[in-house]
């Protein structure tokens, strides 16, 4: 759980920081890049000890599987409430896709 709740917290720093610019395509892209480096460092503190304690109990695989889910997941709340993107049938298919490979990868086969 401590591992699912880093990477919550590192992908809302990701996130923003590869997306929160978007508003704000008026601003010198060196000043976007300088700002998106320094949220992303803070990411990088919770994303390295929630893939090093998430190892003891996960494999590789598994970890990227739940990294990618949670990324999708902070990312779809990000669009809806900060970019105020609307969510498509054909972005909620996708998903579905994605928590089906979900199914085969932490399936004990």
């Amino acid at each position: 759980m401590r591992t699912v709740v880093l990477l919550v917290v590192s992908n809302l720093f990701m996130t923003t920081a590869w997306y929160w610019h978007l508003r704000y395509k008026g601003e010198a892209l060196w000043k976007v890049i300088l700002i998106s480096w320094l949220i992303a460092l803070v990411e990088y503190c919770f994303a390295v000890p929630a893939n090093r304690i998430g190892s003891y109990q996960f494999t590789a695989f598994e970890l990227k599987t739940i990294q990618e889910v949670v990324s999708l997941l902070v990312f779809v709340a990000f669009a809806v409430l900060y970019l105020k993107e609307e969510i498509k049938w054909n972005y909620i298919v996708g998903f579905a896709l994605i928590v089906l490979a979900v199914f085969f990868v932490f399936k004990k086969w």
